[in-house]
């Protein structure tokens, strides 16, 4: 079992990747499936409110402890290693930062959103 603590940490970081990607452009879906927004929606309160108050993703704690119990001390070596983990959890993150990078996606979703609903109700679009 040991052999499967760090293939499942790297499971982990991709799964927190697509959930920031889908927390930050998933909006977009809404355009082709609106009932998208049923999930994205609380995706984007969890992400933005995880960055307001300071909070740990309970994905990051799950990755660590797999990493360890995979006898790795840090993030070198494969390619989610390598590219992913910088995006997740990059050097010099300070508590502005993430109230920066709470409110970069929230604008985001709300002009994604506000698109969205301007073309349902026949409004101009562009």
């Amino acid at each position: 079992m040991a052999a499967w603590y760090g293939p499942l940490a790297d499971l982990v970081v991709a799964v927190h990747a697509a959930f920031v990607l889908f927390v930050v452009s998933g909006g977009l879906l809404v355009f082709r499936r609106p009932a998208i927004a049923w999930v994205h929606l609380p995706a984007v309160a969890w992400g933005v409110g995880i960055e307001w108050v300071g909070g740990i993703c309970p994905l990051t704690p799950l990755e660590q402890w797999l990493r360890s119990r995979a006898g790795d001390v840090g993030y070198s070596g494969d390619f989610v290693q390598h590219y992913l983990l910088p995006v997740l959890y990059p050097a010099g993150l300070t508590r502005e930062i993430q109230i920066v990078l709470g409110a970069v996606a929230l604008a985001v979703n709300v002009g994604l959103y506000a698109w969205w609903w301007r073309g349902r109700r026949g409004g101009p679009v562009g």
